[in-house]
């Protein structure tokens, strides 16, 4: 009577499992590992990891505190690309190492997304004098750096959330609600922000070198002038001259420098003109307190804000 029972309850539990394991299949012996994901820049790493969650594995090629124009792969990058399913650009010729790169990654199921797609580009001032340009300085279409406005940011959030889906199908209703909730997130900031400049009066600023249009546009400064107006040059001492005598005129209070670059120069306005020097960082990582995109936004803004009230 015992035995019998015993059989029973064995093909009792034989029947379970038969059932919940069709024929053929195996059983399952693990989680899915998350998508391998490759981008340039930090920016896209956060937009990554906020779109992705826990379905992908983001690595950025370069820190806060590099300069993506001089960037130069290492080695290992071409490993990380090698491993990974997307990579993810911002284009516009920024990243003027990329094709080379995965062309050495050995990759060819490799997707290769470029976020500025569809963004309406502004003109960078060595396009419009094409005896200014180099091959290194030529941005194509117009200046790169267009993630510093939040509604650009959006259209290359839409590219990345497309491409999570069309290689990871299985997980797109994840991707679309977390591109849908960090885009609420990213409406509010823009609120709050210009809540916070609504009574600022004098915008003009002197930026240290071309990364600002798209943030300034945005966010209602105005571009006074430019200490490094091509990437890579060095400026001249009769533009440094000129520059002096522009803020000492109009009377400019704020110059804008960069944790990326050399703070050299914009001491020399400071210390000539008595305008006063605010670090601000166009990549997330870049100052203390930037780690993420919405983060940096606000400080960037709000440093600016202050920065112009105090002086």
């Amino acid at each position: 009577m015992a035995r019998a029972a015993a059989r029973a309850a064995v093909a009792a539990i034989a029947l379970v499992l038969t059932a919940r394991t069709p024929a053929g299949a195996a059983e399952p012996s693990h989680i899915a590992e998350p998508l391998n994901v490759v981008v340039t820049i930090p920016v896209l790493k956060d937009f990554a990891d906020r779109i992705g969650g826990p379905h992908v594995r983001v690595v950025s090629l370069i820190s806060g505190l590099e300069s993506e124009h001089t960037y130069s792969p290492r080695p290992s990058d071409v490993v990380a690309v090698r491993k990974a399913r997307v990579l993810l650009e911002v284009g516009v010729g920024l990243e003027v190492w990329v094709a080379s790169l995965v062309k050495n990654s050995g990759n060819p199921g490799l997707l290769v997304v470029t976020t500025s797609n569809g963004i309406a580009l502004i003109r960078d001032r060595a396009l419009k004098e094409p005896a200014a340009q180099t091959l290194q300085d030529n941005h194509h279409a117009g200046n790169p750096h267009v993630w510093l406005d939040p509604e650009n940011a959006k259209i290359m959030l839409r590219h990345i959330t497309e491409a999570f889906i069309k290689v990871d199908p299985v997980h797109a209703s994840d991707y679309r609600i977390n591109q849908a909730a960090y885009l609420r997130q990213l409406d509010q900031l823009q609120v709050d922000l210009a809540e916070r400049l609504r009574r600022l009066r004098d915008r003009r600023i002197i930026v240290h070198h071309p990364a600002w249009p798209y943030f300034a546009r945005r966010f209602g400064f105005q571009i006074a002038g430019e200490i490094v107006t091509q990437t890579n040059a060095e400026s001249s001492a009769h533009h440094i001259q000129a520059l002096i005598e522009k803020i000492r005129k109009d009377r400019i209070r704020v110059v804008v420098s960069e944790p990326q670059l050399n703070q050299k120069i914009p001491e020399i306005l400071v210390r000539e003109t008595g305008a006063r020097v605010v670090v601000l960082t166009p990549l997330p990582g870049g100052v203390a307190g930037t780690e993420t995109y919405l983060d940096m936004l606000r400080y960037n803004v709000l440093q600016l804000a202050q920065a112009l009230e105090a002086s």
